[in-house]
């Protein structure tokens, strides 16, 4: 697994997290056939059952990129089909006045500064993890995004409460320009993904909500939330870093959206 994980990241050029899921994944699929020598046959009967299963559909491409990749590393070069990728739903997001409650419901200003960025900003939970103080521009109300999906720099914006918060959370809990923005409670470790995913939960929990809620529920419902308010959908591919407008499309899904721009452009016949 060394030696595979050698060869996707100096002959594929992958990331570290990336060639850390594929060697899991290869891992997964070596225990389940019971060798590492996995023959094309064998690897052609896990993907029938696989493209059978409820997983989802990036499960089923990454699981089966992994296998193409080693294929690849033992010399010999496989292409498998993909299935079409669905066209997904957001079956529900988070409104105003719930986000509203889930800050009300914060216990110190730490809490209330990162519950405040990722509703406010639509960061993905991996940027705010590596937010620095320096990043922000208070004069403009802005943050950098250093190396976000795609390992793109890009700068959000910042709403005045936002900016706020996070001024009261420094406040509280003073830090260096070059510190990272939220660490552990032990002031050791980055903060990961998985604090967030935890904070959401207690968050939601406290405020009654009877919704599931994670930290990308807060991006997509700040998306849907500037919609209904009547956002241009460039100012939402925009803020949300999108590199295509038909993955911003995906949220004109929202019904009080398409009736709030209605009535703004309907004739009137009175």
């Amino acid at each position: 697994m060394q030696e595979f994980a050698k060869f996707l990241c100096v002959r594929k050029g992958l990331q570290p997290v990336t060639v850390s899921g594929h060697c899991k994944a290869v891992e997964r699929i070596s225990r389940r056939l019971g060798t590492l020598d996995i023959t094309q046959p064998q690897a052609e009967d896990f993907i029938f059952n696989l493209y059978q299963s409820g997983y989802s559909y990036t499960h089923k491409t990454n699981q089966v990129k992994a296998l193409e990749y080693w294929f690849e590393y033992r010399g010999a070069t496989v292409r498998f089909g993909r299935q079409r990728k669905p066209r997904p739903l957001l079956k529900q997001t988070l409104t105003e006045a719930e986000v509203t409650r889930m800050l009300f419901c914060c216990h110190t200003p730490r809490e209330r500064a990162i519950l405040g960025l990722l509703a406010y900003t639509g960061l993905r939970p991996k940027e705010l993890c590596n937010v620095k103080v320096c990043d922000f521009d208070f004069g403009s109300n802005s943050l950098r995004v250093i190396q976000g999906k795609g390992m793109v720099d890009s700068t959000v914006y910042v709403s005045a409460a936002c900016i706020r918060l996070v001024l009261q959370y420094l406040s509280a809990y003073p830090r260096l320009p070059d510190q990272l923005l939220f660490s552990t409670f032990d002031n050791l470790r980055p903060l990961n993904s998985g604090c967030l995913r935890k904070l959401c939960k207690v968050l939601a929990r406290r405020a009654q909500l009877t919704k599931r809620v994670y930290p990308y529920l807060m991006r997509h419902s700040l998306a849907t939330n500037l919609i209904n308010r009547g956002a241009n959908i460039l100012l939402v591919k925009k803020q949300l870093r999108h590199a295509w407008i038909e993955t911003t499309m995906l949220y004109i899904h929202s019904q009080l959206g398409i009736k709030n721009e209605f009535e703004q452009f309907a004739p009137s016949y009175e």
